[in-house]
């Protein structure tokens, strides 16, 4: 089984996605039109660009830690890194494998903390944004069409780049599952997770406010629009059922309790944690 294989997780999602579609009315052939685009501009990239290959090198170094942060544009996220940094002075971050959903990125540029891995639909970065990140995650639905077309030319010129859908995936964009970047992130890792290794959420609040890191043009927090609400709650669900198919422990670090499937845990906990 080929690595691409065992990413794709579209049979087992399936029915979550069809249940997202009836409940925002999405266009599933706009999910497939914009699969294609992004299809289109990976073939593009010719044969400089292998999607095995850059798999590959991507389990590799998800594997080179035992400790993976997974950044999320909550409004946690700010404080919770800021506190990290005063308590531990960057190291903690340079021992560990850092990825970012979307926007959060901008905050760890920002912080000057290692960026390994960012998860996008796009629309939380600038296109100089993109390549202060290892790899870049870029997902196609719907409603980024013009996203994608947009961020055409700098598609093209990275190497590691991996291409994701929620429709079924093709020979060279995968479906690996999950909704939102934060949630998605989870869903493509399952399959390149070492047993031992822990994993700890900062920033991944999941409720009304939103986060000045989740848009550009945001200049502080705001509380969410319904749409957006229903999205973090529909992001909540698709982890509870997610971590109860996985053996690897799942921290989320400073955020309120949203859930109580999720282990939640203070800055002083977690330096426990990090030293066991």
């Amino acid at each position: 089984m080929t690595l691409k294989e065992q990413v794709d997780y579209y049979s087992e999602f399936e029915d979550w996605y069809f249940k997202i579609v009836e409940d925002f009315k999405f266009n599933i052939e706009k999910d497939r039109e914009a699969r294609d685009i992004l299809s289109h501009i990976l073939t593009n990239k010719g044969e400089n660009w292998n999607l095995e290959k850059v798999l590959n090198s991507f389990k590799r170094l998800i594997q080179s830690k035992s400790t993976i942060f997974i950044y999320g544009s909550g409004p946690s996220l700010e404080i919770t890194v800021e506190e990290l940094i005063k308590r531990t002075e960057k190291k903690l971050f340079k021992d560990c494998i850092n990825i970012a959903a979307d926007g959060a990125m901008v905050l760890l540029k920002e912080k000057e903390i290692p960026i390994h891995g960012v998860f996008t639909d796009l629309d939380g970065l600038t296109k100089s944004e993109l390549i202060h990140s290892d790899f870049i995650v870029v997902h196609a639905h719907g409603d980024n069409i013009l996203k994608i077309e947009e961020f055409k030319d700098e598609l093209l010129n990275l190497n590691n780049i991996i291409g994701t859908t929620q429709v079924e995936p093709i020979n060279n964009v995968i479906n690996p599952g999950g909704f939102t970047d934060g949630d998605r992130i989870l869903f493509f890792l399952r399959s390149l997770l070492l047993p031992e290794q822990r994993l700890f959420l900062i920033g991944m609040d999941f409720n009304k406010i939103i986060g000045k890191y989740s848009k550009p043009e945001m200049v502080k927090d705001e509380e969410g629009d319904d749409v957006k609400i229903k999205k973090l709650q529909y992001a909540v669900k698709l982890i509870e059922w997610l971590q109860k198919q996985i053996k690897n422990k799942l921290y989320f670090i400073n955020s309120k309790v949203v859930s109580k499937e999720f282990n939640n845990v203070s800055i002083e906990r977690f330096k426990e944690l990090i030293q066991e």
